[in-house]
C-alpha cells in the first residue's frame, strides 16, 4: 500500500498542473495516469492571459511564452473576403501583463509540465489504472491496477479525477453529466501550408456551410485546422475520412495551399457540465467535470484554472492552515464559470456551425458589418479581449467573497497594475503573488491598525505608493485588499473598516504558511 496527501487520476494539462502547483506548496501529491506514454497529438492550443498571470505565480510563464508562439491578431473572414482584424494586443494592454494569447501545443505543454514536476522529485506512475475507491475512517483508499494486471492499493486523504470525458472517477461516483451532442463532425489537421493566411495570425473563416480556424504554429509554415465535416463525406466515407473529404471551398476562398498533412483526426464535440465537482474527499476537475465546444480555446485553461483553485484549498487543508469548509467553495466557484462558458460558447457555436437559413444570412450578412463596427469600439475590444483571456471570471457569490472598497469587489481578480517606471521590466503588483500565500495589499498608505491585524496573523503586507492609475483601476486609496493564493480578491474593506479584516481570518481559521512555520 502507497499513499499520498492528493491521489490525482489522470496526467493531462489539468492533473499535472494541479500536481505541480501542490508539490509547489509542499504537499505529498501521486499521479497516475492508464496510458503508457504522453499524448503526441493534440486539438488544444491556446494559452490564454489568465492561465500566464496564475502560472507565473509557479514560475512557469515565461517558459511557455518562450517555447509557443505568441500572437496578438485574430482574423475573420467571410466568403474568402476578410471582413475585421483583432489586435490582441491592443485590446489588453494594460489588463494584463499578457496582453496576447500564446499557442502552445497540450502535447508540448504536457512535457513542459512533466519535466517542472520531475525537477521536484514528482513522475507520472503510468500506465495505471484506477478500477475503484472508497472513503474509509477519514481517508480514501483507491484500488489501482498496472499494464499486465498487478494490482494495487493507495491509501490518500483526498482523490482528484482530471481523467478527461470518459472519467472513470465521474462513472464511479455515479454523477450526471448533462449535456448533449452536437451533430456536426469536426475536424482537426496538422499541416504543412502556403499562403497570405500563413502568417502567425489566427485566421476564422465563415463560408454559406463551412467553417474554419486556421491556428498558427510556432515553425514557419506549420499551422492547425479545425473545421467541419460535411454530412455527405461523414456518410460516404463513415469512419475511413481524411483530408481528401475536407470540403475545399473555405480553403480555396483563403488562397490556402496546402502541401502536407502530418496527421488528421474527427471528434465530435460536446457540451457538459457534472452535476456535481465534489462529493465527500473526491473532486472532480478540467473534461472530466465539464466539456464544450472549442470556441475561443477555453477548455484547456478552464482546466487549468479548476486546478489552481483547488490546489491551494486542498494544501490549506492538508497542512491544517484553513478550516476544511474552505474546500466547499471549490464547487460553487468553479461550476458557476463551467456553466456559464458552456452557454456563451454554445450561442457562439451554433451560429458558425448551423445549416439553417437564418444562421447562414447572419453569417453571410450580418457578420460582416457588424464586426468591423464593433471593433471600432475600445469598450468591444477590451470586453472581447477580458473574456477570452479569462480575466473577466470572478467569484462574487462565493462564500469566501467579503467586502468592496472602491471599484473592486471581494471574488474579483486582482486587477493588474504596471508598475510606475517600467510596466515591461520592474516588479509589478502581481510580482508578490509568487509566495502562492495569503497576502494585504494596500495601495497608498496602510493604517497602523492594518499593520498591526497583519504581523499579528503572519501576513505578508504589500503597501504600493499610490498614483492615479490605481484609481482608473478601481482600487480605493488606502483600502485594504487580502488577496488569496491564486490571486483573487478574498476581502476589501476601506481603511476605516481595515480592523474586520481578523474577523474574516478567524471565520476561516487562516493561517499563512510564514505563520504556520512561526
Amino acid at each position: 500500500m502507497s499513499d499520498a496527501d492528493v491521489l490525482i487520476v489522470g496526467a493531462g494539462p489539468t492533473g499535472l498542473a494541479l500536481a505541480l502547483f501542490l508539490v509547489k506548496q509542499r504537499v505529498r501529491v501521486r499521479i497516475v495516469d492508464k496510458a503508457a506514454e504522453p499524448g503526441t497529438t493534440s486539438r488544444a492550443l491556446a494559452v490564454h492571459a489568465r492561465t500566464l498571470e496564475l502560472y507565473r505565480q509557479a514560475g512557469l510563464a515565461d517558459a511557455v511564452v518562450e517555447r509557443g508562439l505568441r500572437f496578438a491578431a485574430a482574423n475573420f473572414w467571410v466568403k474568402g473576403r476578410r471582413v475585421a482584424r483583432a489586435e490582441l494586443g491592443a485590446m489588453g494592454t494594460g489588463l494584463s501583463a499578457f496582453p496576447y494569447v500564446v499557442i502552445f501545443p497540450q502535447d508540448e505543454h504536457e512535457r513542459l509540465l512533466i519535466e517542472r514536476l520531475r525537477a521536484e522529485g514528482v513522475t507520472v506512475d503510468r500506465p495505471v489504472t484506477l478500477t475503484s475507491f472508497e472513503e474509509r475512517g477519514g481517508r480514501v483508499v483507491a484500488r489501482l491496477v498496472r499494464n499486465g494486471g498487478a494490482e494495487e492499493t493507495c491509501e490518500t486523504a483526498w482523490i482528484v479525477g482530471c481523467d478527461g470525458a470518459r472519467s472513470t472517477m465521474r462513472e464511479h461516483l455515479g454523477e450526471g453529466f448533462p449535456g448533449g451532442t452536437y451533430s456536426h463532425l469536426f475536424y482537426v489537421a496538422d499541416a504543412a501550408a502556403s499562403g497570405p493566411v500563413m502568417n502567425h495570425e489566427l485566421h476564422v473563416a465563415l463560408d454559406e456551410a463551412d467553417f474554419l480556424a486556421v491556428f498558427p504554429l510556432k515553425a514557419d509554415a506549420h499551422a492547425r485546422f479545425i473545421g467541419t465535416v460535411t454530412a455527405e463525406a461523414e456518410a460516404r466515407h463513415g469512419g475511413t475520412l481524411g483530408w481528401k473529404d475536407v470540403s475545399p471551398d473555405v480553403i480555396g476562398h483563403l488562397g490556402v495551399d496546402v502541401r502536407q498533412i502530418h496527421w488528421f483526426s474527427t471528434y465530435h464535440v460536446h457540451h457538459r457540465v457534472v452535476t456535481r465537482f465534489r462529493v465527500g474527499r473526491a473532486f472532480l476537475a478540467g473534461d472530466a467535470a465539464h466539456i464544450h465546444s472549442p470556441v475561443g480555446g477555453q477548455g484547456m485553461n478552464t482546466g487549468i484554472g479548476d486546478a489552481i483553485n483547488l490546489a491551494w484549498k486542498l494544501a490549506a487543508v492538508v497542512q491544517s492552515r484553513a478550516d476544511p469548509s474552505i474546500l466547499d467553495s471549490y464547487e460553487p466557484e468553479r461550476i458557476a464559470f463551467a456553466r456559464r462558458l458552456v452557454a456563451t460558447t454554445d450561442r457562439a457555436f451554433q451560429l458558425v456551425t448551423s445549416t439553417g437559413r437564418l444562421a447562414a444570412f447572419v453569417r453571410l450578412h450580418v457578420v460582416p458589418r457588424v464586426l468591423p463596427i464593433a471593433f471600432r469600439s475600445e469598450a468591444f475590444r477590451r470586453m472581447m479581449f477580458r473574456t477570452i483571456s479569462q480575466t473577466m471570471i470572478e467569484y462574487h457569490a462565493s462564500p469566501l467573497s467579503r467586502g468592496a472598497a472602491g471599484g473592486v469587489r471581494a471574488g474579483d481578480r486582482l486587477p493588474w497594475l504596471a508598475d510606475a517606471s517600467d510596466g515591461a521590466t520592474a516588479p509589478d503588483n502581481y510580482a508578490p503573488l509568487a509566495s502562492l500565500d495569503w497576502q494585504v495589499h494596500v495601495y497608498g498608505e496602510p493604517t497602523p491598525v492594518l499593520q498591526q491585524a497583519a504581523r499579528a496573523h503572519g501576513l505578508a503586507l504589500h503597501a504600493f505608493a499610490w498614483r492615479d492609475a490605481m484609481a482608473a483601476a478601481g482600487f480605493e486609496r488606502n483600502a485594504a485588499y487580502l488577496v488569496r493564493p491564486d490571486g483573487y480578491v478574498g476581502f476589501a474593506a476601506p481603511a476605516a473598516n481595515a480592523a474586520a479584516l481578523g474577523d474574516y481570518l478567524k471565520a476561516w481559521r487562516i493561517v499563512t504558511r510564514v505563520g504556520a512555520a512561526a
